[in-house]
């Protein structure tokens, strides 16, 4: 009798650690995907990288608190700056100077994107 009772316990703890198995292996599955999903979203570094650059064509430029001559000026850029663009509305391009302010709007005339 006491044997039945050793293999039952046995049985049970066999049936536990596959179970336990299983639920590691479908965890695991469940991280990899993860991980996988992170490494297929572009980094932030990547998405900067992949964003428009654009050339300013003309010196003495004005660059503008928003898309419309009716917004205030900013400052003024020289042909040469470098702007990341972010957005257009209309044909003015909103961007990030290079060393400089960000979320400036410069209209398309004066811009090689």
């Amino acid at each position: 009798m006491r044997r039945t009772a050793v293999t039952r316990t046995i049985a049970k703890l066999a049936v536990a650690t596959a179970a336990a198995g299983s639920l590691l292996a479908t965890t695991g599955a469940a991280h990899a995907t993860t991980q996988q999903e992170r490494s297929a979203a572009p980094s932030h570094a990547a998405q900067q990288a992949a964003a428009q650059v654009c050339t300013v064509n003309d010196n003495g430029v004005n660059f503008r608190g928003g898309p419309g001559e009716n917004f205030p000026v900013l400052g003024k850029v020289n042909a040469g700056q470098k702007l990341n663009a972010r957005g257009q509305q209309g044909n003015w391009i909103m961007g990030d100077l290079w060393g400089g302010r960000t979320g400036v709007w410069i209209h398309v005339a004066y811009l090689n994107c």
